[in-house]
């Protein structure tokens, strides 16, 4: 180890080189950005890195396996095991999410290290957990904002509710869009995908409710004047299995399995006439972002999240009808005025250069203590105690 540099170890993640989501594309650039600076080890669950894989180094992080799913239920031991093993390595431990939140006090007590969580978009929100599953991560979201030495928030409406809940002052730090790149359409590619001759919508998620997919399929089977292509992990799960065969006999409706490689989804993503984008939940979410980079116009699901995100600039959605009768009224004006506007905040705001800076400085403790000015009201389920909402969700 290089004695010079602060040693940050990245936890919470499924690991680099990404492959996965959200958290595995920042982990990823921060390494890229910050491996001159920093002393970099990224913790990666071995279930997603087959052995003939797996790698010692990746762009001068050391990558550390960890034979735990980083997901689900194995999350909680994952982050645990990721931070024990930290403790012994690293100087600064960056956890992204707050499935371990409930170790931080273990943490505190026996060491002096630098603990920095990034609270994610409020995990224990969505729809997929129980109420037992909630309440523990209602729990391990309080221990881990208050017991670390800085927050992390990803979205202005999640900064505003670390502090109305907590007291305290979380960091506002986004996702960058910049490493994704519009595709030109091949001859080639035309005859993979065929609707590629044409105007067609395109949405991609994780199939799970409060994304909205079922709004999204059930408003383009109405609609048949423009193609819907979507993009998800579809048999994942019950609601995904059901509604691909719910939908799969629509012709104006192309349902796609998972893309991971990058170039293969800009090329679908970037030649789109416009994004749709259902996610409900979290905070800023990075396929938003991406969208916006790549100048898409955007039809988002109207919540505050996602208004933030976009400047309140893009076109916004409340329901299956509401977003039908959008669809009906677009014109090329709205289209190309919506499009400037996204790039335009996107360069601005959402740039792996920018995002990295602010968490080398958070890392080695030069980041300003300022006091956000908020000048929006959270919903009014997000007023209410974090309890009380886990228990009636």
């Amino acid at each position: 180890m290089n004695a010079s540099k602060t040693k940050l170890g990245i936890i919470g993640t499924a690991g680099v080189p990404a492959n996965y989501g959200g958290f595995e594309t920042l982990a990823q650039h921060l390494v890229l950005q910050l491996n001159r600076q920093l002393d970099i080890t990224v913790y990666s669950s071995s279930k997603y890195y087959p052995e003939e894989e797996r790698i010692d180094e990746w762009h001068g992080a050391r990558i550390q396996y960890i034979p735990l799913n980083a997901n689900g239920i194995q999350s909680v031991l994952y982050d645990i095991i990721s931070m024990i093993h930290a403790i012994f390595c690293c100087d600064v431990l960056l956890v992204l999410g707050v499935s371990g939140g409930i170790f931080f006090p273990f943490v505190r007590l026996f060491t002096t290290k630098r603990l920095i969580v990034n609270v994610d978009g409020l995990e224990w929100r969505r729809n997929k957990w129980n109420v037992l599953a909630k309440w523990f991560l209602v729990i391990s979201e309080q221990i881990a904002v208050r017991t670390a030495d800085e927050v992390v928030a990803d979205n202005a409406a999640i900064q505003k509710y670390v502090w109305e809940h907590y007291g305290i002052r979380a960091q506002l730090i986004e996702y960058g869009g910049d490493h994704n790149q519009k595709v030109s359409i091949r001859e080639e590619d035309a005859k993979a995908y065929p609707f590629l001759n044409a105007p067609y919508a395109f949405g991609v998620a994780r199939i799970e409710p409060e994304n909205n997919i079922h709004l999204l399929l059930e408003a383009f089977r109405a609609h048949r004047d423009l193609p819907l292509v979507i993009v998800g992990n579809w048999n994942r799960s019950d609601y995904g299995r059901q509604l691909r065969r719910q939908y799969a006999g629509c012709e104006n409706i192309h349902i796609l399995d998972p893309i991971y490689e990058p170039s293969h989804l800009n090329l679908l993503r970037s030649n789109a006439k416009v994004y749709l984008h259902g996610h409900s939940a979290g905070g800023t979410n990075p396929s938003l972002v991406e969208a916006m980079y790549l100048g898409l116009p955007i039809l988002s699901y109207d919540v505050i999240y996602n208004r933030i995100t976009t400047e309140h600039k893009a076109m916004y959605f409340t329901d299956t009808m509401d977003l039908q009768l959008q669809l009906i009224k677009l014109s090329s004006a709205d289209l190309h005025n919506c499009s400037l506007a996204m790039q335009r905040i996107a360069r601005r705001r959402y740039r792996w250069s920018v995002i990295a800076n602010k968490y080398c400085k958070l890392v080695q403790n030069e980041a300003p203590q300022l006091m956000p000015i908020f000048d929006f009201e959270l919903p009014h389920s997000l007023q209410k105690s974090p309890f009380r909402m886990a228990l009636r969700a």
